[in-house]
C-alpha cells in the first residue's frame, strides 16, 4: 500500500478489524519509510452499477458523490459524520441489494431524500430543492406544505380512551 505522505510502497499492518456490518476490514498501517500511520479498507469487489442520468447518459455509481451531496445538504446543521456515513452505507447497501446493473439517478435521489428526512428536516428540504429542481417559490411552498402535513400525520398520537 502506497504511503500518501512519502510514496513508499512498504508498510506494515498494525491493527485489523471488521466494520459493524462485517462487509469490510479496516486496517491501520504504518509506513516503513517515514513512520506515518494511515488507514485502509478492504472490501469485496462487486459488479459495477451504472447510474442512468436524466439525459440517458450512464456513469459508474459513486458512493462519494452521494456522501458529498448529503454533506452539502447538512452543512451548518447538527448532523454528525457518523449519521452521514451510516446513511451513505444504508443507501449503498440498498442499491447493491437490488442486484441491478443499472439504476436511475431518480431512484438514488429518492433513497437519499428518505435518509435525509430521517436525519434532519432542513437538510431534507435543501436536498429536495436541488434534486426536484424547484423553478419558483410556489413549488417550494407547496413542497413545504406537503412536508408539514406528513410530519403532522406521523406525530398523531391516539387519544387515551380512559380520559
Amino acid at each position: 500500500m502506497k504511503c500518501n505522505k512519502c510514496g513508499c510502497l512498504d508498510s506494515k499492518v498494525i491493527d485489523s478489524r471488521l466494520n459493524e456490518e462485517g462487509t469490510s476490514i479496516r486496517r491501520r498501517r504504518e509506513c516503513l519509510g517515514c513512520g506515518k500511520r494511515f488507514t485502509t479498507y478492504e472490501v469485496i469487489e462487486s459488479i459495477p452499477v451504472l447510474v442512468v442520468k436524466r439525459d440517458g447518459a450512464r456513469q459508474t455509481f459513486d458512493t462519494e458523490k452521494i456522501r458529498r451531496g448529503i454533506i452539502k445538504a447538512c452543512e451548518k446543521r447538527p448532523v454528525t459524520a457518523e449519521q452521514v456515513n451510516s446513511a451513505v452505507d444504508r443507501i449503498e447497501k440498498q442499491i447493491y441489494n437490488t442486484l441491478l446493473q443499472e439504476i436511475s439517478s431518480k431512484q438514488i435521489g429518492e433513497l437519499v431524500m428518505l435518509e435525509l428526512k430521517n436525519i434532519d428536516e432542513v437538510a431534507y428540504v435543501r436536498f429536495a430543492s436541488v434534486y426536484r429542481d424547484f423553478r419558483d417559490v410556489t413549488t417550494f411552498v407547496e413542497f413545504i406544505g406537503d412536508l408539514e402535513r406528513i410530519i403532522k400525520e406521523e406525530k398523531v398520537v391516539p387519544k387515551d380512551e380512559n380520559k
